[in-house]
């Protein structure tokens, strides 16, 4: 992949997430953006626009730290089949956690480990489907890394929020993170002009 293209994933990725996340942060806030003069939407669209950017510049560094964790993964195990299992275990590692340490650390009365169940479960079955589109668009090595990616990866980048556990942010963090991973991962192997070979990322 040449640095023209190195570029253009760089800036559709910022513009992708920053995007998401000013739509989500507007609707979030729709009442505080929209209860005054035209000024001060525009600054709060303003702010929310870069706010996500930055989230996405955080979405980006985790992307190519996975592409060098992954390759990592694969000498170290030697086997490619290997290393997805241990990544499927890491998945299911951190679902849980997602649920069970939240309940933990968050549970009020009256709430039961359902309520933080919702959220994992959303994100584990958006990462199937996001993992078998890019399996379809190259082939099926590459289901397990691209589910990891979405899973864990976004997970560690949502962190801040999540010790935070404020809905607002929560929501506002999440929406420039997942998508502007899920942009990079899916353009990718378009970028590097390699449909159907045998790339796992």
């Amino acid at each position: 992949m040449n640095s023209r293209k190195v570029v253009y994933l760089f800036f559709t990725t910022l513009l992708v997430g920053s995007i998401s996340g000013g739509i989500v942060g507007f609707i979030i806030d729709f009442d505080v953006y929209t209860n005054g003069d035209l000024m001060n939407m525009f600054v709060g669209v303003i702010w929310l626009l870069g706010i996500s950017a930055a989230f996405s510049l955080i979405s980006q560094m985790g992307f190519f730290a996975y592409l060098t964790l992954h390759r990592f993964g694969l000498g170290l195990f030697k086997s490619a089949r290997l290393w997805n299992r241990v990544q499927v275990v890491v998945i299911a590692f951190v679902v849980f956690d997602l649920i069970y340490l939240r309940y933990i650390a968050f549970a009020t009365e009256g709430e039961n480990v359902l309520h933080y169940a919702i959220m994992p479960i959303l994100l584990l079955a958006y990462g199937l489907v996001i993992a078998y589109l890019k399996a379809k668009e190259t082939n099926q090595g590459a289901f397990i890394p691209a589910l990891f990616f979405i899973v864990v990866v976004t997970t560690i980048e949502w962190v801040p929020a999540l010790t935070v556990n404020d809905p607002k942010w929560l929501w506002m963090y999440f929406a420039p993170l997942i998508a502007a991973n899920t942009w990079q991962l899916l353009i990718l192997h378009r970028l590097t002009n390699q449909p159907n070979t045998k790339a796992r990322a």
